[in-house]
């Protein structure tokens, strides 16, 4: 297997630093590896491999050289940058929402796709995080049940919104404990001992941002144009990992055995499901694991043929950053 010369863009943002730490835990073939960031991180260290590697500007010029691009800018700057990318001869695995909707841009989760990615034209797109959570253990089931509808309800972390949103949860949290007021910088609202509804803008349609990302990205990548699907995508003062509630509605009458007996041999999947010892998935449990972890599998009686499952994976890890990696290693055979 031959090595592959890499950069990241956006290294130093929470997705890009696991995207370092994953690269090099599940030894990816890397010839050498570029880190870029915006110009205030330039000089910073990173180490890979044993190696200080020093944080460089994201620029036009800087994919030179370069094979393949793990991207995890925001959606603006993968738009600038990306195209000067696969111009200069890369494969640009894009973590951004900037292409995932394009025709001719696959998007991909290697354990429902894989063979997507063979008609790349030089960017995949990676999912949204809660989308390609949920799509691991839904996968399996579609094959051999055939989802006909989809209820989700998300709980995510703040990491989900970068380093600063577990910033926040902490100076929040600690200004509570104290006797002060939350106040909210950069979320909308309070997020310490709150809740509240997704902070992405609210289409036309009702739905905001990320919960219009899942239900258009889960279609496209089961090839599945007729699922019909509602996500409800709500923020909860967790520091990392998702979960999420989803009610799905099958063509035939599904048990829970047959369920179970499937997710236990599903790739990427982890059942947690014991319910004499109301023992399920915890986004604590999930932190920092590549499984998804999915239980409380039960008769819905609210769908025909439905089932409910709750599920956590983190969504650093296989909801963005091991995603990504995996993607690249489709890339090298």
């Amino acid at each position: 297997m031959r090595a592959w010369r890499v950069a990241i863009a956006g290294a130093t943002g929470a997705v890009g630093t696991e995207m370092v730490k994953t690269l090099e835990r599940r030894n990816f073939p890397v010839a050498s590896l570029k880190l870029l960031a915006s110009a205030r991180s330039v000089g910073k260290k990173i180490r890979f491999k044993g190696e200080e590697i020093a944080v460089e500007e994201l620029t036009h010029e800087a994919f030179k050289g370069v094979e393949l691009v793990l991207s995890s800018t925001s959606g603006a700057l993968s738009k600038e940058f990306t195209p000067s990318a696969v111009k200069a001869g890369a494969i640009v695995v894009d973590n951004t929402s900037a292409y995932r909707m394009e025709p001719d841009v696959p998007l991909v989760v290697p354990e429902v796709n894989p063979e997507d990615v063979k008609w790349h034209k030089g960017i995949i797109a990676n999912p949204n995080c809660s989308t390609i959570i949920a799509a691991v253990p839904l996968w399996p089931l579609h094959k051999a049940f055939g989802i006909r509808r989809l209820i989700a309800c998300t709980y995510q972390a703040v990491s989900g919104a970068g380093a600063w949103g577990i910033y926040e949860l902490a100076e929040q949290t600690r200004a509570v404990l104290n006797g002060e007021p939350a106040v909210p910088k950069k979320f909308p609202h309070p997020i310490a001992f709150n809740v509240f509804s997704h902070n992405s803008k609210v289409a036309p349609n009702g739905f905001n941002e990320e919960e219009n990302k899942m239900m258009n990205e889960t279609r496209k990548i089961f090839h599945e144009e007729g699922i019909r699907i509602s996500a409800t995508c709500v923020r909860v003062p967790v520091f990392r990992a998702h979960s999420e509630a989803l009610h799905v509605e099958f063509g035939e009458v599904v048990s829970v055995e047959a369920a179970r007996a499937v997710l236990a041999r599903a790739p990427g999947v982890k059942l947690v499901d014991e319910p004499g010892r109301n023992y399920f998935p915890m986004p604590i449990e999930a932190t920092e694991r590549d499984e998804v972890l999915v239980g409380r599998v039960r008769i819905d009686p609210a769908l025909d043929n439905g089932l409910a499952l709750f599920i956590s994976g983190d969504q650093l890890l296989k909801g963005a950053a091991l995603n990504a990696v995996q993607i690249a290693e489709l890339l090298t055979g």
